[in-house]
Order: C-alpha cells, then structure tokens, then sequence
C-alpha cells in the first residue's frame, strides 16, 4: 500500500490535501506539527474512510512541531481519542501515552544523523511499548546505508517494520519494501508537498517505477544513479519488459562501497545493471570480464551476470560514434567518416577519456580540453592525442565538438566554457548525459551548427542495453516512453 503524506498548514486547505491524498493513496499521513493553528482533528479524519495515520513530529525527527512538548503530547492524546486508524508516537515518550480504542500504535524511531546499528535492540524497546508497527527512519544516501533497513523489513518480527529513507536511496528502499512486503511505504502527493526533500510522488512511484506493477516475484534490473536520464532510462526500460509481458521493472540504485554492492546484488538476485555516467568509472571493478577495449577507457555502462560472473560493457562510446557518423556520411576516398577530420573532445573524466580514445581510433585527429588541465594532459599523453590547455580552448578550430561531460558549465566566469568556441561549420555531438541536453548543446543549435543529439544517442545506446538484458529488440512505443522524463525536467 501507499501512504501518502500531507504536512497542511491551514485546517481548510488540510482538509482539501485530504481529500486530494484519498483519490491517489491507500493510507493517508497527516502530520500535525506544520498547523499553524490547533486541528479539530475528527473534523479532518471525517474527509475520508481511507485509513489515516496522525502524526505530531519533534524538529529533532525532522518535524516542525515549535510548541512545548506537554502541547505536543497533548495534541497526540487528543488525536487518539478523535479516533483515527493509527497514531504515529516517537519512541521517546510512547510509554507516556496509553493505548485507547481501536488506534493502533506506529511507534517510530528516528536518527537523523545516520543509520541505527542496533535495530534488534530498538525494535525490542517499541515492542514493549506496545507498537502494533514499527517505524524508522535515518539518513539513506547510498544503498549500504537503506540495506539494514531493507534486511528488518523482509524479516519475519512480532510486529511490521515501515521505515522511510532520507536521501538518494529512499526509493531503492520503498520499491524493495514494497516488494518485500512492509505494510506500507510513503509518497508526497505532489512536488512540493514532500514530508522531506527528495520524497518520491505518488505520480512517480506508480508511473515512473511502476509500484503498483511490482509483486514477492518481480525481477530487477539495477539502474545506477539519478536525475532525468535515469529516470527516462527506466520509464523507456519498463515499457519494454511491459510489452514482453515480462515481471521485470527497474529499480534505482544509489551505489556505495563496490564490494558490499556485489554482494547486495547477488541477495536480491539482480542479473543486470544499467550503470549511469557519474558511475561509470566507479562500477568498472565489479565487472569480472570486460572486453580490452572498453577496460583500457575505464568506463561502463552495462553490467551482466553470467554464470562466471560480472561481464561489463560500454555502450555509450559506441552509440555515440554510430549517430556521428551517420550523421557525417562518408569520408572523402572511401575512408572513414571521421578518418583526418580534427576532433574537439570537450571535458573531463571517464566519458571524454573514452570518446576522445574511440575518435582517434575511427581515424579523427582529436584534441582533449576540460577545465583540468592536469587530467586532460593526463589522459592526452595516454591516449597519443592533442592537449588543449583550458586557456586556449577558443583558438582552436575543429570540424567536430563532442560534448562529453556534464559537469560543464557554460558562461564567462573562471573555469566555465562560453559559447563562441562553437562555430557554425562545426558537427556538434552531445554524450554528456543523453538524452539530456547540455547547455552547450542548446547554444550550438542557437549558433547554426550541425547537431548529433543526445535523445538519438540514447535512444541507439538503450536499445542495445535492453537487448542484452532480454535478447529481444526495444520497440519505437517503448522508447517514445522515457521523453516525457526529460521534458519535465
């Protein structure tokens, strides 16, 4: 089940969040602690019959309850005579309220400085305190961080574990919870009414990861990493192993420790990740076999589980160069198409290492600049290419730019690229972080230039992806799924 959160301010707008949370949620938490003014509390629990968790959070377990602790518990006491479905009491003063009626008691314990150690010990305190569900709640920035919340809700206890991730991972926790059976997990509404920063919607959780979709028997593929290109990844990824009739969908992985993550894998029985550019260095090592080539570049985007173990593949390098040169035509005297062109590869890190490698071995004369001179004469002199110190980026010419590193900041400021390097003559190709545009993308279609876009990137690089997870080929409806993604972004 769903429970959504609303954190009303106002009693009358509080009874409209209500109301808007019951069309869309199965549970519905209403946190007293924003009210600016003191609830008629059964006037609001009679808005609808879903059942409704009151809660009245301290600052010091990320509410924004101002009054004195004997107003909070008094409110509390209040809300459990109003008689609500549950009532959420922080372990703190839970043996200071009695049990009363049919409310039943979410006993929450809430670290909000890093995750709890000793989970048996807290969840043997709530039991005592007559929890009839237990909460928790800590900091969740990596998938190392949401596992020992992961490992007590799939646990068999006397009584149910909810629990809520703060941070990056919160939604790896809440699609594997919901998959493993906790009684519910927590969504927002809608943006800007998150019970914290990050909340995942209602909206998302049913049409980006397909929550409702998900059972105890639903396979995973891993997508390592975040923002709008995951997020298109996954909506195009799901609608292919929707039209395969597949039990598959994504899940969003926010890796930490690369040896603790192989093991995770393995317990979750996950065969495939899907691997983001901020990650692909990162993720290289738990490849077990990895072609030479792509090895030698240090960058992954794909990783498989086989029977002898991890292989590792870069896709991106290889999409990229395929709509570039589709893009060129034919070289002159039969050649390549990049074969003596000067190729300017713009940026730092793993992807412009492996572009400006891939160039310069399809014959383009490649120059390497970022805003790190030490790294990009670094991997220049690896490579046997141009270095461009960052100062004179703009008196070099170049048939092509490839964009390869989304960290790029376009303006006039100290480390930043400004737009007059990108001529209209120039094939302007963007890898950054497809299929988002990079800035400087935009700017090159605003200057006359010939674009290779990110969205054919993507869309070429998915498509392999997906056929080396399923063996079968991603059709033009489920790609078309993954635009609305990057549009809302």
């Amino acid at each position: 089940m769903i429970c959504i959160t609303v954190t009303p301010e106002s009693r009358k707008f509080g009874k409209v969040d209500i109301l808007n949370a019951a069309r869309k949620g199965d549970i519905i938490e209403v946190c007293l602690d924003r009210l600016l003014r003191e609830p008629d509390i059964k006037d609001l629990l009679s808005v609808t019959d879903k059942p409704i968790i009151v809660s009245c959070r301290r600052r010091e377990d990320g509410g924004q309850w101002d009054g004195t602790e004997e107003e909070r518990l008094m409110l509390l006491r209040q809300a459990i005579v109003a008689g609500p479905a549950y009532i959420e009491l922080d372990l703190a003063v839970a043996g200071d309220i009695k049990r009363f009626g049919k409310t039943q008691r979410v006993i929450s314990f809430t670290r909000l400085d890093r995750p709890e150690p000793d989970l048996d010990a807290v969840f043997d305190e709530a039991s005592q305190a007559q929890a009839d569900v237990v909460k928790f709640t800590w900091p969740t920035p990596t998938i190392d961080d949401a596992w020992p919340l992961l490992r007590a809700v799939s646990q068999k206890k006397s009584a149910p574990i909810v629990g809520i991730g703060l941070g990056r991972a919160e939604l790896t926790f809440s699609l594997l919870g919901y998959k493993y059976g906790s009684p519910w997990i927590y969504a927002a509404l809608e943006k800007g009414m998150e019970a914290f920063e990050g909340q995942a919607t209602v909206f998302e959780l049913e049409e980006t990861y397909a929550l409702r979709e998900i059972d105890r028997h639903t396979g995973f593929v891993a997508v390592a990493g975040g923002g709008d290109s995951q997020t298109s990844a996954i909506r195009v990824l799901n609608s292919g192993f929707r039209e395969l009739g597949m039990n598959v969908r994504c899940l969003p992985v926010v890796p930490g420790e690369v040896a603790s993550l192989k093991k995770m894998l393995d317990a979750l029985k996950i065969r495939a990740v899907v691997v983001g550019g901020e990650y692909g260095a990162a993720l290289l090592p738990l490849a077990d076999t990895i072609d030479p080539l792509d090895r030698s570049w240090g960058f992954v985007d794909l990783l498989l589980r086989r029977d002898d173990g991890w292989h590792g593949y870069s896709t991106l390098w290889r999409s990229g160069l395929k709509a570039l040169e589709s893009t060129l035509g034919k070289g002159a005297d039969g050649k390549g198409p990049l074969a003596q062109r000067s190729v300017l590869v713009l940026g730092n890190g793993a992807v412009a290492y492996g572009m400006a490698a891939a160039t310069a071995q399809r014959g383009g004369l490649v120059s390497l600049c970022g805003p790190s001179d030490k790294e990009s004469q670094q991997s220049a002199t690896k490579l046997g290419c141009r270095f461009v110190p960052f100062q004179n980026l703009y008196d070099t010419l170049a048939d092509v730019a490839i964009i390869a590193d989304r960290g790029l900041e376009v303006g006039s400021a100290h480390g930043c690229i400004n737009a007059a390097v990108l001529r209209p003559q120039m094939t302007v190709l963007d890898v950054s972080d497809p299929p988002v545009q990079h800035e400087l993308f935009v700017e090159a279609r605003l200057r006359g230039c010939k674009l290779v876009s990110p969205e054919a990137v993507s869309a070429d690089r998915l498509a392999a992806q997906f056929k080396g997870i399923t063996g079968q080929e991603l059709s033009a409806k489920a790609q078309a799924a993954g635009a609305g993604a990057v549009a809302a972004g």
